[in-house]
């Protein structure tokens, strides 16, 4: 086994949590992109375990399959009825070898701040000290409701008090009375060598207040057999802090993200709001970056050198090359090329793929859509279920009409092809390369390479309809007095050569356009 690599680390998970009021269990609730238990798993399995068990009890159902997730390699262990943290640990150790040998860590489902770092610091002090056990403290001003360390003369851990415990012995005067003045206070997470661990706890009994089988009892036991007992004081308490209720769920998700985004800082990454920057433990930014005020970095996202992201913007699990620019947007399981440009107000759902240079602009909503290298999207479009080739540009107010009310279908846009503002794509349909589609057109069939496709009705314009069925309204006399100036100026007169007109058998006078195909 290498340097300071534990034998096994077991992380208890078994808790109801009812102090968080939920239907999920305390371990699966996230901070920071990750359950509170996958931020342990994590932690754990930095440290390069040989096993690692996770001892699972409330909702097994839900908790089981998530670690399993999470880390396939995982042990699970059930806890049963017989309460305590002695006894879960217990249940974790009989799904392990009879005859392991070495450090055995004992951690937390609920501590998300705990690094790997701290786990192998006490794992190699441990070791070098050859103890019997290892506990994790700290020193705190209000150590209300944590179980107190007392130390010997020597400096050494003689055993850990409850809380319930110290106040009765306070109330009813015992040794541990003054316990509650104590202000070092035990995390739960501990080192043991294995052996003695596991001959300590199967003399372990619930003779307490709350009457469960107590962890801590193993530290007396321990001692008694003359065997070291110490204590590895951390300072940042907020590594061996766990989530009881929703407020401090919320705390320790709000320190999580300040180390987060000071981290990225530290790493080149210009974040000019921390305060209102949301990044997730599993995001990664490259160099010269810079993040705007009211941007969230959530999953998976990943984000290349050079990027300019915000603001008020929502990326989760996207990929965003170098020197692209993505502003006031919403994006999910999408991939934004190099020195493409996404925004303000788009919205790309997943399967959007845009191409280097590429640009999605404001008002734009898309959905599996591969938009190539160089092609536009500008504004107030929907592109659902298209591939856009390189070059291609969409006019504004471009719908991609993919569902026709049971089946999606799909719609391709050629190379250098362009598409006039305020065209229906009327899927499936496949537009050529170097082809244009007429504005106003709703398009139903192929537009081959090098052609024009024009799918609209032509013009007609109405004589006297205002005054006919609007009359006395403000846009009757509006109509009303522009007709007597025109009258007036003489620039009605039929031979000035402006427009051809004619009328129909209805009586309804039409304009009608030299060539229909004129403009896109």
């Amino acid at each position: 086994m290498s340097e300071n690599r534990p034998a096994a680390v077991i992380i208890l998970a078994a808790g109801e949590g009812t102090r968080l009021k939920s239907k999920t269990p305390k371990v699966l609730h996230p901070i920071g992109g990750r359950s509170l238990v996958s931020h342990a798993i994590h932690a754990a399995r930095g440290t390069s375990p040989e096993h690692l068990v996770v001892v699972v009890r409330h909702k097994r159902e839900l908790v089981a399959p998530h670690v399993a997730e999470v880390d396939p390699a995982a042990l699970i262990a059930d806890q049963d009825e017989v309460k305590g943290t002695g006894r879960a640990v217990e249940c974790g150790l009989q799904v392990l070898p009879p005859d392991l040998t070495g450090t055995v860590l004992v951690t937390y489902g609920d501590v998300p701040l705990l690094e790997t770092t701290t786990l192998r610091e006490m794992t190699a002090a441990h070791e070098a000290s050859g103890n019997a056990v290892t506990v994790i403290t700290s020193v705190l001003e209000d150590p209300s409701g944590y179980g107190r360390v007392v130390r010997d003369t020597d400096g050494q851990v003689l055993r850990i008090v409850e809380q319930k415990d110290a106040q009765r012995a306070r109330d009813e005067g015992g040794e541990d009375a003054g316990a509650l003045d104590i202000k070092e206070i035990n995390s739960g997470i501990y080192a043991f060598d294995a052996q003695v661990l596991r001959d300590c706890l199967s003399r372990v009994g619930t003779d307490n207040a709350q009457g469960e089988k107590y962890l801590t009892d193993v530290l007396g036991l321990a001692r008694a057999a003359g065997r070291p007992v110490r204590a590895h004081v951390v300072e940042d308490r907020w590594q061996s802090e766990g989530v009881n209720d929703r407020t401090q769920l919320a705390d320790l998700g709000r320190i999580l993200n300040e180390r987060l985004v000071r981290r990225w800082m530290l790493e080149g990454v210009t974040v000019v709001d921390p305060a209102t920057t949301w990044i997730d433990a599993d995001v990664t930014i490259g160099r010269d970056t810079v993040i705007r005020p009211g941007t969230q970095l959530l999953g998976a996202t990943t984000i290349g050198e050079d990027a300019v992201i915000g603001p008020d913007t929502t990326l989760t699990s996207v990929e965003v090359g170098d020197g692209a620019s993505v502003v006031r947007t919403q994006a999910e399981l999408a991939v934004i090329g190099p020195k493409a440009t996404v925004g303000p107000f788009s919205y790309l759902r997943p399967g959007t793929e845009l191409g280097a240079g590429g640009k999605i602009g404001g008002f734009v909503e898309t959905k599996n859509a591969v938009i190539g290298e160089g092609a536009k999207v500008p504004h107030l479009t929907y592109a659902g279920d298209a591939t856009i080739k390189e070059g291609a540009n969409i006019g504004a107010g471009t719908i991609f009409a993919n569902y026709d009310g049971v089946d999606k279908h799909h719609t391709t846009i050629g190379r250098h092809s362009f598409v006039g503002s305020d065209t229906v794509l009327i899927a499936p349909v496949n537009v050529a390369d170097g082809a244009y589609v007429a504005a106003g057109s709703a398009l139903t069939g192929d537009v081959e390479p090098g052609q024009i496709a024009v799918s609209r009705a032509r013009q007609r314009n109405v004589d006297g309809w205002v005054a006919r069925k609007r009359a006395g309204t403000k846009t009757a006399a509006a109509a009303e007095a522009a007709a007597a100036e025109a009258a007036a100026s003489g620039a009605t007169s039929a031979g000035d050569g402006t427009e051809a007109t004619g009328t129909d058998e209805a009586g309804a006078r039409h304009t009608h356009s030299q060539d229909e195909g004129s403009q896109a």
